[in-house]
């Protein structure tokens, strides 16, 4: 199985630079990860192979200290799959459908750790289209946003699952923080909430 490895560069206030990252073997696609500290809005490097932009995102008041992990993805179903499971047809265009996201496990300690997954299907017109798709989670706490990461990829038609794994600070301040996944491409666009509660 062939993996890709991205290269990354975590700016932040204290100027944080990571090195390359590899990614479990069970999974395949694009691989991203950094140490993301105390600055919201941090840029986490260049991307190559079939990622087209940057990981970019941050982590902020209730998680300030905390840690994005390596970004990964699985291509869970082939174009003709996804497209006869949705009973699609070419001239419907491109479509985005996300079918789920989840955080596990749904109840963590501080300074343990979460996988913000996201399921969604890409249905294209035909087999070389490919889309370019914004991943974005935005991770709030009480009200108030406290994590963005998001990252830009090329896909072709198919049944996609992502994972972003974060690591909570020590002191993340507990109750519950709501995730809003949204999958984006040009003018489609779906979205979806789930959810983790820190005791």
């Amino acid at each position: 199985m062939k993996h890709r490895v991205i290269s990354l560069l975590t700016v932040s206030v204290f100027l944080i630079v990571s090195g390359c990252a590899t990614i479990p073997e069970e999974h395949k696609g694009a691989a991203t990860g950094a140490g993301v500290g105390a600055a919201a809005g941090a840029v986490l490097g260049a991307a190559m192979g079939d990622t087209k932009g940057a990981v970019i995102g941050g982590l902020l008041g209730a998680l300030v200290g905390g840690a994005i992990g390596h970004y990964y993805y699985d291509q869970n179903k082939t174009r003709t799959e996804t497209s006869n499971q949705y009973g699609y047809r070419s001239t419907q265009g491109p479509i985005i459908r996300i079918e789920g996201a989840s955080v596990e496990p749904q109840t963590v300690a501080p300074g343990g750790k979460v996988e913000l997954k996201l399921t969604y299907a890409v249905l294209t017109p035909a087999e070389a289209t490919e889309l370019t798709i914004v991943e974005k989670r935005e991770i709030r706490h009480e009200g108030s946003l406290v994590g963005n990461p998001e990252v830009t990829v090329i896909r072709k038609g198919g049944t996609y699952t992502s994972n972003i794994p974060l690591t909570l600070p020590a002191d993340a301040k507990k109750g519950l923080y709501v995730v809003t996944s949204t999958a984006r491409s040009g003018q489609l666009s779906e979205t979806i909430q789930s959810a983790f509660t820190v005791r």
